[in-house]
């Protein structure tokens, strides 16, 4: 059992480092490996204890960053989000079948990370450490969750490699390790070749930065006020001729719907002066309880020409799931107000083309991105606003998460946050150009108007995830036709 608890707490040290900042991507597949190791041959009550130790090493400093806006729910979150990864180990055989079960156990636990409770919480998701890596193609074919299989597998290859070289692996463990190496970088290979869409024109962009103070929680927030005039004061850089100028999440916070304000009136005639479509984030009080979280685009006339709400909310950021229940042992002075979900597929059909908006958290989940895309998105926008994280750690996840929904979808993504990173990425990944965090910045760039499905685009997650299920039904099947011999023999005897 100890073995088994050292080796997981290894293991998810090994993929945390990973994860962006740091972005060691070569340490995925070892530490899969490690997790592999500790897993082979174990009882299920082992199998769990050590992947609830690879949990915690994954995202003990994974989730970091929650200790600002909550120490006592720090440690509740890590072990919430380690019962997942402990769940996966539970369904890896420690037989054969094992070098199957790995890869798939591991999809299943960040597609239902990913997705529940309240949404998901696809921060320190896996993929998001090999977006740097020789993998990340394979992104444009699966999609994350395919990323997430091959260092999986990549993982349980080297576990069965090293165990052949220390004569613990059954006959034939060997040939099954280097297969499974050999299939990875197939897939890897793959990707490089496979559709990424098509050009269909340029787009001549501008990202705005107004800086600030970063580490602000909600309740000593700066003064909306300020934050939209440091906006329009960053605004005076940006260098006609421009088709999009784009601002982040939350800069404009008014109290009826903007096209009432100053603020947009203020706006409307920057969209007028510049020639050129401007999509700013705007939050609206929406009554006393509630409020909406917008991407309003504004024509080259000054005119509001489209709008998209929010649709996937941050829960105990953005709202409080069960809160009439919440509020009665917790305090909720934080966040006094719930965000309306918005509809729809997040595009914006404006004047300067067609983007597919994905504001703030929702460039984590791929399932937006692809939406956007099916619906006719050439360009993929984030405004976002990471301004109350303190450290890197978040604003650089997101960016990552950026650059997947990049390789996945085949499209230019443009990101614009309030104290960073704003950022272009180009279709294949690329980071072209991104800010510093803090200071104001105004990020000129000419980019690719896109068009045409990736795989990952037309397949989905849905078809993964069936393949997957049927992967560990056939990993099982093995374990237990392995065991049919020595059944036999004992009852012969």
């Amino acid at each position: 059992m100890r073995s088994a608890v050292i080796r997981g707490l290894v293991a998810g040290l090994l993929l945390t480092a990973t994860l962006p900042p740091a972005g060691w991507w070569v340490l995925g597949p070892v530490g899969a490996a490690v997790l592999a190791s500790g897993l082979r041959g174990r009882p299920a009550r082992t199998r769990f204890v050590c992947g609830l130790a690879a949990g915690v090493g994954l995202y003990g400093p994974g989730l970091f960053w929650m200790t600002n806006f909550s120490a006592p729910g720090y440690p509740i979150a890590v072990l919430i989000e380690a019962s997942f990864l402990a769940a996966a180990a539970l369904l890896v055989v420690p037989g054969p079948g094992r070098l199957l079960a790995l890869p798939a156990a591991l999809v299943l636990f960040e597609a239902a990370r990913g997705s529940w409770p309240f949404g998901g919480m696809p921060l320190a998701h896996l993929a998001l450490g090999q977006v740097g890596g020789p993998l990340a193609p394979a992104a444009r074919v699966g999609g994350q969750l395919l990323l997430v299989g091959l260092v999986g597998l990549a993982g349980a290859g080297l576990a069965e490699l090293y165990a052949t070289a220390r004569r613990r692996g059954r006959p034939g463990a060997a040939a099954a390790g280097a297969t499974a190496i050999v299939l990875v970088a197939g897939m890897a290979l793959l990707g490089t070749v496979a559709p990424e869409g098509r050009a269909r024109g340029r787009l001549r962009v501008a990202l705005v930065q107004g800086g600030g103070r970063r580490g602000l929680l909600a309740v000593e927030r700066a003064d909306p006020g300020d934050v939209f005039a440091a906006h329009l004061r960053a605004s005076r850089a940006i260098e006609p001729p421009v088709d999009l100028v784009l601002w982040p999440e939350d800069v404009v916070d008014v109290s009826r719907p903007v096209r009432e304000t100053a603020e947009g009136r203020q706006l409307a005639e920057l969209a007028r002066r510049l020639h050129a479509t401007l999509v700013a984030g705007v939050v609206e009080d929406a009554g006393a309880h509630h409020f909406r979280n917008a991407a309003v685009a504004w024509g080259p006339r000054g005119r509001i020409v489209a709008r998209y709400d929010k649709v996937h909310r941050v829960p105990f950021g953005e709202y409080i799931p069960f809160r009439s229940l919440i509020d009665r042992v917790a305090d909720l002075s934080a966040i006094p107000r719930d965000a309306v979900a918005g509809k729809g597929t997040g595009l914006l059909d404006v004047p300067a083309g067609d983007f597919g908006t994905l504001i703030s958290y929702e460039v984590f989940f791929e399932d937006r991105a692809r939406a956007a895309v099916r619906a006719g998105a050439e360009v993929l926008i984030v405004p976002t606003n990471a301004s109350s994280f303190g450290t890197g750690q978040v604003p650089a996840q997101e960016l990552a998460a950026a650059r997947l929904r990049a390789l996945e979808t085949g499209r230019t993504v443009l990101q614009a946050a309030p104290t960073g990173y704003t950022a272009v990425v180009d279709w294949r990944g690329r980071v072209l150009a991104h800010s510093r965090l803090g200071g104001p910045a105004v990020l000129h760039r000419t980019v690719a108007r896109r068009s045409g499905e990736t795989w990952a685009t037309q397949l989905g997650p849905p078809l993964g995830i069936a393949l997957v299920i049927l992967t560990l039904v056939l990993a099982w099947l093995l374990q237990n036709l392995s065991a049919l011999p020595s059944a036999f023999l004992a009852q012969r005897r």
